[in-house]
């Protein structure tokens, strides 16, 4: 079973990279960086909010658009609010595909650009007309679950492991 793959295009906030990377060492998940950050690896910020879980996380930076493109092939999905597709629609059961579930940056989102060359797996979250979007990191973890429910959670624990509290902490 292949990892999924976490690609966010120019992230601008810190605080929500550092969520979403607790968010791929919670699940396996691989995070692609795509150039230019707007913040550094090493800021506080990145660390409290990973919860001192960033240094678990596999990530790669890549200068940009086009290196990620050269170094990755498989299946992308791009979560935009302008997506015709239903992110529940997405079938990511294949265990030998590659997945990437590509967001863009806090305050433009993925560039028309990329979405037009891609319409047919844009994605998006359903939600109401009083909102245009949910933060990233949300999209984030809800898309990487919604992928691994599909693939039956592989590797994962399905209780609290016997390192933290364990399974039976609330029997005890």
């Amino acid at each position: 079973m292949k990892p999924l793959n976490l690609v966010l295009y120019q992230p601008e906030i810190p605080q929500n990279t550092g969520n979403m990377m607790r968010t791929c060492v919670a699940t396996n998940t691989i995070m692609h960086l795509i150039e230019p950050l707007g913040f550094s690896l090493d800021e506080n910020s990145i660390k409290r909010s990973g919860a001192n879980y960033v240094n678990n996380c596999k990530y790669i930076k890549y200068k940009n658009w086009e290196e990620f493109l050269s170094k990755n092939k498989g299946k992308m999905y791009f979560l935009t609010r302008y997506g015709q597709h239903n992110i529940y629609d997405v079938n990511v059961t294949d265990p030998d595909e590659d997945y990437y579930f590509v967001l863009g940056k806090e305050s433009t989102g993925i560039p028309k650009e990329i979405l037009q060359q891609n319409l047919d797996t844009c994605i998006r979250l359903p939600m109401t007309d009083k909102v245009r979007a949910l933060n990233v990191s949300n999209c984030a973890a809800i898309i990487i679950y919604e992928a691994l429910r599909q693939q039956g959670f592989p590797n994962l624990c399905e209780y609290e492991p016997d390192n933290f509290k364990g399974k039976d902490f609330l029997l005890k």
